[in-house]
């Protein structure tokens, strides 16, 4: 049964017009983009209200929740970063609100250094970001709080715990590069007034606001820098990103030609027109991972005396994307050797190397079809490299790759267990409008059969792949029934640059096309109904939602649009929405504002359509999309729907786009899986009901 209907707030629609490039462009809630206006504070109130009058109503939201916790109390655990002869790494044991940042150096106990909770009980304190300096001796970590990813930068002694350096504010996840004896560290930090960021050199102990401008002098404020010193200490690498473009450029400077302070940097790429990393191993090459004329991605090696002259090391596949690379060349080895990490349809891989020529000589065993994380190794050299390891219905833990003897071992398990449903997944294919391909995974419970109630959920943007992971709310949506669908769709990362570039700026409408088609198909495949079908999507995919929704409201019963994109015309006014040019365009260019208009979700609102019942769920402390979208969105939603299927915002405050306590994110998890049950008619199977009161 759903909940009881209800009767949306009035929101004054006003005359406001804006005149953009000859054309006249409506909205008329504007005024609900300021969140301190009293009329916004009032008609938020209201929003609240019905929110919480609704979701009393819900039959299952309990039930996600206990078996939601159940599921997700396996906790979850980073594989080693080693700094001298110590390890660091964080780990969120079962019942834990925060991942807490551990080290450990051979015969003695491991240590915590850095505990959210200790440092904030309140649990709104979360651990953006750390880097050991080269010695292990000293840890640079960054905290923000309320979600507003708005970091300080402290610095620790690691042997005492004691702090010794900081705050130093203004460090949003500044990327941090020690100088090898750990007197000091390059960083990024924003100017006084927030309008660029700048890459600045810090001696530890001496004030923050002395410190020496490196880089970034008179670059645009959307800027975004990269940092890596050698482990010899003499390079410097810098890479420039315009926002979150799929283009950079990088700059190379010898540290020992003078003055750390003031290095003399020289071009290594500034066209722009391809995205690549670089750093200087220990063998004195320089390693290039670049998409340069190599839409999934090569490896190659120059010197850095020729930092311009490449020459391929690992070609570029024709059907897997490079994703990581780690170099293992300890004495203890017959020849130094290269970990190179792939993603083949949606699956990772790991191949062994030939260091000097890049031939493939074997294989790294790995648990099976899933994920893994990022390649760790020991900076000064060995036989071992460390990974996590993830799948569907496999909790993240940590693997050992040993170079000397082929072998794949456990190093650190999750720290709990969960009691995982028995799942089936399949591979699904299907035709988008142009004809291009779409692929999906399709999750369901063991056996079922028949159309269900069933979530899609898709991104498609900025390169971001989907690839399989262990999601606590995933599985407790399988087990009491209901089919999970994936969809990689263009604009995502799956098949490299070419998909990236085929779903952004002026060809932003394949992704909504890809995902109607994955919508139809498993429809015509049985899995679901029109009735019966939800979509889910957050952030760049909330946009994908909301664009969804208002082209096709008669394929979906639900939509769950969190922290959404939707007001296309003004997203570069708030938030992070400047820094996003790259990837939607700007309504400052009159043909890009014809995209930008054609699909932006809050311009497509029309009265008399029966939509699909909407849940937005922002965040008061999200500082990267600012929940005017959903304000907006929410409003001429409700002005506009027929039928009884309702139009709702749940707006929690002191969080923010990122991390959360692991509690908040449970609460969250189970309001919205309760939404979508409710409004596509999944009801918890008695048998469900007692597996979950059994964790109780």
């Amino acid at each position: 049964m759903n909940p009881p209907a209800v009767t949306p707030p009035p929101a004054d629609r006003e005359p406001t017009v804006d005149l953009l490039h000859g054309e006249r462009v409506p909205d008329p809630y504007r005024w609900l983009e300021d969140a301190e206006l009293p009329r916004t504070r009032a008609w938020l109130a209201a929003q609240d209200e019905l929110w919480r009058a609704h979701a009393a109503g819900f039959t299952t939201r309990d039930r996600f929740r206990e078996r939601g916790a159940a599921l997700a109390d396996t906790g979850n655990i980073s594989a080693p970063v080693w700094r001298g002869d110590r390890s660091f790494f964080t780990r969120r044991a079962a019942g834990q609100e925060h991942a807490v940042l551990y080290t450990v150096r051979d015969g003695e106990p491991e240590r915590a250094l850095v505990d959210p909770v200790a440092l904030d009980p309140s649990g709104l304190t979360t651990l953006d970001a750390w880097h050991a300096d080269p010695a292990g001796r000293l840890l640079a970590y960054q905290v923000s709080r309320g979600g507003t990813e708005r970091a300080e930068l402290r610095v620790l002694e690691v042997a005492t715990g004691r702090t010794v350096d900081g705050p130093v504010d203004r460090c949003r996840y500044s990327p941090v590069a020690w100088l090898p004896d750990g007197s000091g560290f390059y960083y990024v930090r924003a100017t006084p007034d927030g309008s660029a960021r700048r890459v600045l050199l810090h001696r530890v102990g001496d004030a923050p606001d002395g410190d020496a401008e490196v880089f970034g002098t008179g670059r645009a404020r959307t800027d975004t820098y990269g940092l890596g010193v050698s482990h010899d200490g003499r390079w410097l690498a810098v890479s420039v990103t315009p926002g979150i473009a799929p283009s950079n450029e990088l700059w190379l400077a010898d540290l020992a030609e003078g003055d750390p302070a003031a290095p003399r940097f020289r071009a290594v790429r500034q066209d722009r027109d391809a995205r690549s990393v670089l750093l200087v191993g220990r063998d004195d090459r320089m390693y290039v991972v670049t998409d340069h004329q190599a839409p999934r991605v090569r490896l190659c090696t120059a010197h850095p005396d020729r930092p311009g002259d490449w020459t391929d090391l690992v070609p570029q596949d024709p059907e897997a994307v490079f994703a990581d690379f780690t170099v293992l060349d300890g004495p203890e080895l017959a020849r130094p050797v290269l970990l190179v990490t792939r993603i083949r349809a949606a699956l990772s891989e790991v191949t062994v190397h030939d260091l000097a020529t890049g031939e493939r000589i074997a294989d790294v065993p790995l648990p099976g079809a899933g994920s893994v994380g990022a390649l760790s190794a020991r900076p000064e050299g060995g036989h071992e490299a460390w990974f996590t390891y993830t799948d569907m219905v496999t909790p993240e833990a940590v693997w050992r790759y040993d170079a000397r003897t082929g072998e794949t071992t456990p190093w650190a398990p999750c720290p709990g267990r969960a009691d995982v449903p028995d799942v089936e997944s399949w591979e699904v294919q299907c035709v988008s409008a142009d004809g291009e391909p779409v692929s999906m995974t399709v999750v369901g419970r063991a056996g079922d059969e028949g159309p269900r109630p069933a979530i899609l959920y898709g991104y498609g943007g900025f390169g971001v792949p989907l690839v399989p992971s262990y999601a606590a709310d995933a599985l407790a949506w399988v087990e009491a029934g209901g089919v999970l669908a994936i969809a990689r769709l263009r604009g995502g990362g799956e098949a490299g640059l070419s998909s990236h570039r085929a779903g952004m700026l002026g060809r932003k409408q394949n992704v909504f096309d890809d995902f109607v088609a994955a919508a139809e198909k498993l429809v015509s495949g049985g899995w679901t109904s029109p009735e019966q079908l939800a979509i889910w999507g957050e952030s760049n995919g909330g946009l994908l939602v909301g664009a969804a929704l208002t082209q096709r409201p008669d394929l979906f019963a639900a939509a769950v649009c969190m922290a959404p994109l939707l007001d296309m015309v003004r997203y570069e006014r708030s938030g992070l929405g400047a820094s996003w040019r790259g990837e939607y365009g700007s309504v400052e260019v009159a043909e890009q504002f014809r995209w930008l208009h054609a699909y932006s979700p809050y311009h497509r609102v029309r009265p008399g359509v029966n939509y699909p019942a909407t849940l937005f769920a922002v965040f008061g402390g999200d500082t990267r999309v600012d929940p005017l979208h959903a304000r907006k969105m929410c409003a001429a939603m409700q002005w506009a729907a027929t039928g009884d299927r309702p139009v709702l915002l749940r707006h929690e405050g002191e969080v923010g786009h990122g991390p959360r306590a692991a509690g908040r994110a449970l609460d969250l998890a189970a309001d919205l899986l309760a939404f979508a049950a409710a409004h596509t008619g999944l009801e918890v199977p008695a048998a469900a009901r007692e597996r979950a009161a059994a964790t109780e």
